[in-house]
């Protein structure tokens, strides 16, 4: 397979799985009349206004190999609100699996469990 040909494949795959979270999120926000956070994920694109659910980019994508290096990758993003300095603490970001991971409260998350 060719490098054009697997670079569109990858494309083409990504945007398969990434769309629909993205159409249920804007789906969510809406029936949620939570007006703000659809104003912080539209940006404008030309002459319209797009949402934009994923950030812009190819992203970094990686096969996780061990049940180590899977929850060093989970802690990782659970902490990425506390970075930000959004939250004190992973478990007070309402949108995370932290507070199932710490305490299994779902939150605002439905939680599907991963038996390691």
């Amino acid at each position: 397979m060719s490098a054009p040909h697997r670079k569109r494949r990858k494309s083409y795959i990504l945007t398969a799985l990434k769309r629909p979270v993205s159409d249920a999120a804007k789906a969510h926000l809406v029936v949620t009349n939570q007006s703000d956070w659809l104003a912080r994920l539209t940006v404008r694109k030309g002459d319209r206004d797009v949402f934009r659910f994923w950030q812009p980019g190819g992203g970094y994508d990686r096969n996780i190999y061990s049940d180590d290096e899977l929850i060093e990758k989970i802690s990782y993003i659970h902490n990425n609100p506390v970075r930000r300095g959004l939250v004190e603490r992973a478990i007070d970001w309402p949108w995370s699996s932290a507070r199932w991971w710490e305490a299994r409260d779902e939150g605002h998350l439905r939680i599907d469990e991963l038996v390691l």
